[in-house]
């Protein structure tokens, strides 16, 4: 898919793997849309890049089918918005919250679901290019979808349901020339970590292989393209790690 004159909406997009990719996007010719809860983040970043931006909370139907609309010329979809919550099965207090749980399933996993569903049904909609293609859709996932430590069961089983999806997804939108694919991202320096020490930050870069240091938004942006570029990858799952297997803890 060429990104030249596409239209392309980034749910997440106001800050970490989202920003960078809304940038790069943008940089690489594509009408950026950013849809984030995150409305003073937002605007500003759509003011400097020129871009749309939507307020839109991805578990809301339609909140999502706004920025959907909102998009000219849909050929784009990339998903980063998520959040995580760290609580253990079971301890001697009790078994873990419900709720929270909850709330993580639905933020990652159905707000994943509803951007991929309506971003997808736009597409189908548009005119193919000579190869037969009417739009990519690249998710976000983690490695802990794979490797999930202690304390993230919420976040592994919300971002498993993502690695789940794709190639399904990927499978019923083949025959309406729509890709699908996930990245799978490991320890990268976004704004989740932005609370911890400089000296965290660096022993966690330690731990993996090589590069020995923490991913850089900018990195998770170069996939994303390469992705929406390359037309042989579709159904796939991406682990961008550096090799990174996680520990228990």
């Amino acid at each position: 898919m060429q990104i030249e004159g596409s239209g392309a909406l980034v749910a997440g997009g106001a800050s970490g793997l989202g920003e960078a990719t809304a940038r790069a996007l943008q940089a690489h010719g594509a009408s950026v849309t950013i849809a984030d809860l995150n409305e003073e983040k937002g605007s500003a970043l759509a003011q400097e890049l020129g871009a749309v931006f939507v307020r839109t909370d991805v578990t809301d139907e339609s909140s999502v089918a706004a920025a959907v609309d909102a998009t000219d010329n849909l050929r784009i979809s990339v998903c980063c918005a998520g959040i995580g919550w760290a609580e253990r099965v079971a301890s001697k207090r009790g078994p873990a919250q419900l709720q929270p749980f909850e709330t993580v399933i639905k933020v990652n996993l159905i707000g994943t679901f509803n951007v991929l569903r309506f971003a997808a049904a736009k597409m189908i909609q548009s005119e193919p290019t000579g190869a037969g293609e009417r739009g990519v859709c690249v998710n976000t996932a983690s490695i802990a979808a794979f490797d999930g430590q202690i304390g993230q069961i919420s976040y592994s089983a919300s971002k498993g349901g993502i690695v789940g999806m794709t190639l399904p997804a990927a499978r019923d939108l083949a025959r309406e020339g729509v890709r699908v694919c996930t990245i799978a991202p490991g320890t990268f320096d976004t704004p989740l970590l932005g609370g911890l020490s400089e000296e965290i930050r660096e022993e966690l870069g330690k731990a993996i292989p090589f590069p020995p240091r923490l991913g850089r938004p900018e990195e998770f942006a170069a996939l994303a393209l390469h992705i929406v570029e390359n037309e042989m990858l579709n159904g796939e799952v991406i682990r961008l790690d550096g090799a990174l297997r996680m520990p228990p803890k």
